[in-house]
């Protein structure tokens, strides 16, 4: 067939770009390069902003090979006098990015340097298309003796060692996935054929390089795996939480420390999984079947039967020629038979009729493996249970194959399904399926301003509102009250939309006429699919929409009204943004909309899901428990979910899934789901229960290490943390552009349009949210359907609702790194006060040595940092990061903790118990504010030394100012230094232990609390409350995220230090807490005497012992709250928990 494969380019405009005439100014023109074709505009004298507007069709010769073309478009400027041309800058486009015509639009690319000293500055504006319309004709190319750039751009240095590399690749990829029967040229030669045989051409060139890696996979005897070792990330995790490294036999040999080792010369494509065989028999169809019924009609079903287990096809009403082609799997593992039996049957209400039966030894039946061709079917004569002849024939297909097989995926399966069930409504609920999420885009309606508004009462102003909709997103402006007939907004509403566009955007114009009374004034529908496109931040065209009225009215009114009011919007599909559809810490694609913006692949990520072991039973069948599993996998907008294996506690899937990696800073998600919709009894409409997940950061593996490992399911319940058993994975991340990737860590994480128009927090939230239910609607569109709340787990739709176990979580996950600091401020301070004097000795020739040699200290930084870095590379992770409780603190979390954290929203919970966690929030609150307060008297202060708000300390300070500055510059820096160094090591002999002068003098400085409105005190209870106040720190990440990074690192230096209270000699510290209450007491004592340590004060309350004062008063007041009920019980001890720190 011919090809009409052709690309088109737009070339549109230039902007700003550089002159080079020497009169300021340039004459442009651009040259296109691709495939080996040469194009060129008219040149456009004067002008740095040309504008052409010109289009060429350039041919494809190879669309199987599109995806490693170029297209090369330079800029130059024309000099007349010299017959020649200047470089004014290109641009190069991969075929990656090319897009069908109608998903094309403009875009303006900044002009790239050819060399690195080249001075270039503009955009160029194309529009690049792919088109296969047979009316189109190519343009005539440039004749080739004219001149050509100094490299022929038409084959670049990219090009020309994609395309080589490339072959080279998949060779040797090809000879490690290849069966040993068929030679690689054979396979390759296949590979070229099936793909130039596409029926669709355009589909082939843009979508082949795409789908490269989505075929199922491959499976046969399975190998006792070895366990080897076992990781935790905390040596106070629990072993069964850990995770445990194996060495299972996959198909492409035994995995040891992360690399294959083959056992023999056969391999697979599918080499992450343990190879499975299975007795494949394809029902295709029946013909001149004989009659059962009276009437002379027969209803036809194939029964295929293998000891206990048996597929059935659908039955065919008064069908004597039936067509099935249904294709049944049964397991070799399980086979209880050696006879297969193919029956045709006649359906009947009663009993069902035997019609025919075909017997096959499976002892005779032969093996089939990729890349072989299908198994042709053949006619078998029917026979009687005696194994006589009859009448009709049945075509049959019946080979051994594995889960390579093309077949695997449609068929039926017999270790997926219960031995006494196999109907149709249930196979097909527990077929693996590969699912593509739809491209969702953000859409802009940006509404300016209405015209001509006619309220319903004329004797009233309109306070009127804009609301649009499309689906279940609606979104309303701010209510405006207008003078006029004329209202103004000028307001941005983000609404997100998928692909195929199905519903409509409806905006309709409401009058507010009294409270919860709204009437519409106006409506209109637009089209999503009319809506214009952009990729970036250009202006789209406004327009004026005219107001439909909701209900019909007289036609002698329509007939004297001679306008209708308008409506000014602005509406667009934003592509240069990433649609969020899950947390942005566990994101698995980054990538822009627009397609003309995705870069080249940087690699593979290859899953193999290989059982699961221990697993919680989920449901009752037969008195005993069970669950009937499969595995989902996410990555990017590809979603792949398993065979469902039925009645299995223990689940062998073995099937591989691969992914092309664009970003390496992305997560791959696989959950684990127990299949609900069976057909059970009472099991109708139910969800899918939820067993556990992993998450694998792509950046943390090797590229080209195999990674096996049991990973535990952990989940938190409203019990506290419970394993739900451990999924055996396989992993490979394969690097297939190592320039590409380290380019990648330099770009930016999101693409340009989230930095040129950032969301706001509150709009990302909310667009995540209506994007998980977008992706969710349409996935449960599908067959076998993706259910909703299958969606929303693996997106944490949830993940930001509040939860004090996540707080304290964060908490000490920023102390964990500050912990460093901590230990360097800690490790000074013993040098000042001389607690090793060889140390300390050796600390100050160290520090005299940089004072002299200042440009020492940058490169022994870095150079210490490098020697750190190679040394931990000997302590290197050999494993992927896996959930852990006790970072996580799902260990030590209290029982109303999690009881608020699976509440729902709004809360369920009695008013007590709200009233109780409000209370307790205002506590923690309470301390924040204190401490927030605290931090702005600092700064207050700070600007106050210059204020002259205190004349007198204002003087003392531009005074100490002039005299620094005089000996400053009268003395050298190193001395200054110097001193100033010794001064802060000096001995604790030449120390006093009262604050010194500075601290003082800053301390005395007035701040803005004097001119603070502060309430009038209240008489409050002398209890001591202080409830949670242990971890009230942690609240902190998430009520001032928006706190710069200084004030936010003094606000945790503040609480760290206020916490405990440090003097010299021992310190008693006791905290004494009410599990039942949630309170918090706390004393302090010393060892010397006539020394009484301040608490900080919670509450307006506190306790302030002296040194020889006794626990027992606190332990005292701690008892009058507890409830007298519980003191009757039990001893109220055991409802504390007291801890001395010596």
């Amino acid at each position: 067939m011919m090809n009409n494969l052709k690309l088109g380019v737009d070339v549109v405009s230039a902007h700003n770009l550089l002159p080079k005439d020497g009169l300021g100014s340039s004459s442009a023109f651009v040259e296109l390069y691709f495939d080996g074709q040469k194009f060129r505009t008219t040149i456009r004298e004067k002008d740095l902003n040309p504008v052409w507007n010109e289009s060429f069709y350039f041919n494809i010769s190879d669309p199987s090979n599109l995806n490693y073309l170029t297209l090369d478009a330079y800029i130059y400027n024309n000099v007349k006098d010299t017959n020649s041309r200047s470089f004014l800058g290109k641009i190069s486009l991969t075929g990656t990015s090319f897009v069908p015509y109608s998903d094309a639009v403009v875009l303006h690319y900044p002009l790239e340097k050819r060399g690195l000293f080249s001075r270039v500055r503009g955009e160029l504006g194309l529009k690049v298309f792919i088109t296969d319309d047979p009316t189109i004709k190519s343009s005539i190319p440039i004749p080739a003796s004219e001149s050509l750039p100094s490299k022929e751009p038409g084959i670049t240095n990219a090009q020309a060692q994609t395309v080589p590399n490339s072959a080279t690749n998949t060779h040797k990829v090809e000879s490690r996935h290849t069966f040993h029967h068929l030679p690689n040229s054979t396979h390759h030669h296949q590979h070229q054929s099936s793909a130039s045989a596409a029926p669709s051409p355009i589909t082939a060139a843009v979508h082949q390089h795409g789908t490269k890696y989505e075929f199922d996979e491959m499976k046969v005897e399975s190998q006792p795996s070895k366990v080897v070792r076992m990781y935790s990330a905390s040596s106070s995790q629990p072993a069964e939480y850990a995770l445990k490294e194996t060495s299972p036999f996959l198909g492409g040999g035994r995995v040891v420390g992360g690399r294959v080792i083959h056992g023999d010369k056969t391999a697979s494509t599918y080499d992450l999984v343990e190879k499975m065989h299975f007795l494949y028999v394809r029902v295709v169809k029946a013909r001149d079947l004989p009659a059962m019924d009276v009437t002379g009609s027969l209803d036809p079903f194939v029964e295929v039967k293998i000891g206990n287990y048996k597929g059935i096809t659908k039955h065919f009403e008064k069908q004597q020629n039936p067509v099935w082609n249904q294709v049944f799997a049964f397991s070799k593992d399980r086979m209880q038979a050696s006879v297969l039996e193919v029956v045709i049957k006649d359906k009947d209400l009663i009993k069902d009729d035997f019609v025919g039966i075909v017997r096959f030894d499976i002892n005779e039946v032969p093996l089939r493996l990729p890349p072989d061709s299908p198994l042709a079917p053949e006619w078998y004569r029917l026979g009687d249970k005696k194994g006589e002849k009859i009448k009709g024939e049945l075509m049959l297909a019946v080979w051994i194959g594995t889960q390579a097989d093309e077949a695997f995926s449609d068929a039926w399966h017999s270790d997926a399904a219960m031995p006494i069930d196999s109907t149709s409504a249930i196979s097909a609920a527990i077929r693996s399926k590969v699912y593509q999420a739809p491209r969702l885009w953000y859409v802009r309606v940006n509404v300016i301003e209405a015209q001509d508004l006619v309220p319903t009462e004329k004797n009233r102003f309109p306070d009127v509102y804009v609301k649009a909709q499309i689906g279940n997103q609606v979104l309303k402006t701010k209510n405006v009250q207008a003078r006029t007939l004329c209202s103004l907004w000028n307001e941005d509403l983000l609404f997100v939309a998928a692909e195929p566009f199905e519903d409509h955007l409806v905006i309709s114009v409401e009058d507010r006429v009294g409270p919860g009374k709204d009437e519409i004034i106006g409506r209109v529908i637009i089209p999503l699919s009319s809506v214009d496109k952009r990729a970036d931040d250009r202006m789209i065209h406004s327009r004026w929409f005219n107001l439909e009225k909701p209900i019909a009215v007289d036609v002698d009114q329509l007939k004297k009204e001679k306008f209708s009011s308008r409506l000014h919007l602005r509406v667009s599909l934003d592509g240069g943004y990433h649609v969020l559809d899950e947390s942005t810490h566990y994101s698995s694609d980054l990538r822009p909309t627009a397609k003309q913006l995705w870069k080249p692949p940087i690699g593979v990520l290859e899953l193999g899901i290989l059982n699961a072991v221990g697993l919680h039973p989920m449901k009752t069948r037969d008195g005993r428990g069970t669950s009937d599993t499969y595995c989902v996998a996410k990555y990017g907008h590809k979603w792949v979910r398993t065979r469902t294996i039925v009645d299995n506690l223990s689940p062998k899937y073995n099937e591989q899934y691969t992914w092309e990696v664009f970003d390496p800073a992305t997560v791959i998600t696989i959950g684990v789901f127990d299949n609900s919709q069976l057909g059970e009894k009472g099991s109708n409409g139910n969800k899918d229960l939820k067993i556990g997940k992993v998450r694998v950061r792509i950046s943390t593996l090797e590229t080209g290490r195999i990674y096996t490992h049991f990973y535990p399911l952990l989940v938190l319940h409203p019990t506290g943390v419970k394993k739900m058993g451990e999924l055996h994975l396989a992993i490979r991340f394969t690097c297939t552009s190592f320039v590409n990737m380290l380019y990648q860590y330099s770009r930016p994480l999101l693409p340009k349009m989230h930095y040129v128009r950032p969301f706001g927090i509150m709009q990302v939230d909310m667009l995540r949210h209506q994007a998980v239910h977008v992706v969710a609607a349409r996935l449960g569109r599908s067959e076998p359907p993706l259910r909703k709340e299958v969606v929303e787990y693996m997106s944490d739709i949830d993940s930001h609702l509040w939860s004090m176990r996540r707080s304290k979580a964060h908490f000490f996950r920023l102390m964990t790194v500050f912990s460093g600091l901590f230990a360097v401020g800690k490790w000074f301070g013993d040098i000042c006060l001389w607690r090793n004097p060889i140390t300390t000795v050796l600390v100050h020739v160290l520090f005299l040595m940089l004072v002299c040699f200042p440009e020492l200290i940058l490169p022994t930084a870095f150079l210490y940092m490098f020697l750190i870095g190679v040394w931990n590379f000997r302590y290197r992770p050999r494993y992927p990061p896996h959930m852990n409780t006790k970072l996580s603190q799902a260990e030590a979390v209290l029982s109303d903790e999690l009881d608020e954290e699976f509440d729902s929203f709004p809360t369920s919970r009695s008013p007590d118990v709200v009233r109780m966690r409000y209370d307790r929030l205002r506590s923690v609150a309470g301390r924040i504010q204190t401490v927030v307060g605290d931090v702005a008297t600092q700064g207050e202060r700070l600007q106050n030394l210059l204020s002259w708000r205190d004349p007198r300390a204002t003087a003392i300070f531009i005074t100490f100012c002039l005299v620094a500055a005089l000996v400053l510059y009268v003395t050298p820096f190193q001395a200054v230094a110097a001193l100033a160094g010794f001064y802060v090591m000096r001995h604790p002999r030449f120390r006093h232990k009262s604050p010194s002068v500075p601290i003082n003098f800053f301390r005395r400085l007035p701040a803005r609390t004097d001119i603070s409105v502060s309430k009038k005190k209240s008489k409050q209870s002398k209890k001591v409350e202080a409830r949670e106040i242990c971890f009230s720190y942690s609240i902190l990440i998430n009520l001032f995220y928006r706190i710069p990074a200084a004030v936010f690192l003094l606000i945790l230096i503040f609480l760290w230090s206020s916490s405990t209270t440090i003097i010299s000699g021992k310190i008693i510290h006791v905290c004494v807490s009410s599990r039942k209450l949630n309170n918090l007491y706390c004393l302090s004592a010393g060892t010397q005497p006539n020394f009484d340590i301040p608490i900080p004060v919670i509450n307006n309350s506190a306790i302030s012992p002296s040194i020889n004062g006794d626990i027992k008063e606190i332990l005292n007041v701690v008892r009058d709250d507890l409830n007298p009920e519980i003191e009757k019980k039990t001893s109220w001890m055991k409802y504390l928990k007291v801890s001395i720190e010596l």
